[in-house]
């Protein structure tokens, strides 16, 4: 897994672009989506692991998209890792589609420790080493729909790090504003390309510091000039 700490800010560009070079990698390479999933959360695995060390517990936040399934794969891995975990859902069963159901039916199947948000859920949340922020990814448009912002609130207050997957969830991946409320984490791993709402606006703030992923996007998918060294 091949990870950029330095001198990635020149690199941001507009999500659209990162979308479709998923969508190029998925239709034009015939690389699916779940591989690119994966890809992701073993990458989000190698940070966790190093912010916890040998031990510790973790609490994922899974909103309903694909940033929910880079968090179910998260989960996964960091399990078979021997970390105590918990997976808080903010969405009923039935609004996981594609491959993040792909991803959370192999956790229910694992007999991983998985709830849906409710009052209980803040004490995970404060008794916790790690929370893993995977509610919201680069889609976010207008005010958050409950619970997101309450989670967002219960996250923000805890004492646990926060390390979250793509963007800080509530941060507009383009212009870096927030609309309503949004995390506040110690560490990003984003994806592919640097998000530009990271650098702009609150995003300097709230994202922590920002590691760059390579997912196994071909280089050929990649802009002119935007090719990170190293990949």
């Amino acid at each position: 897994m091949r990870l950029l700490r330095n001198n990635i800010e020149r690199l941001a560009v507009e999500t659209a672009l990162v979308r479709e070079m998923d969508r190029r990698t998925i239709e034009d390479f015939g690389v699916p989506g779940a591989v690119l999933m994966e890809n992701a959360g073993a990458a989000v695995v190698e940070i966790a692991s190093q912010m916890l060390g040998a031990c510790g517990a973790v609490v994922i936040l899974a909103g309903a998209g694909n940033n929910a399934g880079d968090g179910f794969v998260t989960a996964r891995h960091l399990a078979n890792r021997g970390y105590r975990m918990e997976v808080i859902t903010a969405a009923a069963r039935a609004k996981y589609h594609g491959n993040a159901a792909l991803n959370l039916n192999i956790v229910e199947k694992m007999g991983l420790p998985l709830s849906l948000w409710d009052e209980r859920s803040r004490e995970l949340i404060e008794g916790t080493d790690l929370v893993i922020d995977a509610l919201l990814g680069t889609g976010l448009s207008g005010p958050l729909r409950p619970p997101y912002g309450e989670i967002i609130d219960a996250v923000n207050a805890a004492a646990a790090a926060v390390l979250a997957v793509d963007i800080p969830s509530g941060l507009d991946a383009d212009t870096g504003e927030i609309v309503s409320a949004a995390v506040t984490a110690a560490k990003t791993v984003t994806f592919a390309l640097p998000k530009a709402g990271l650098f702009r606006g609150e995003g300097p703030d709230r994202a922590g510091e920002v590691i760059l992923a390579d997912i196994e996007i071909p280089r050929s998918v990649y802009p002119r000039g935007k090719v990170p060294g190293g990949l």
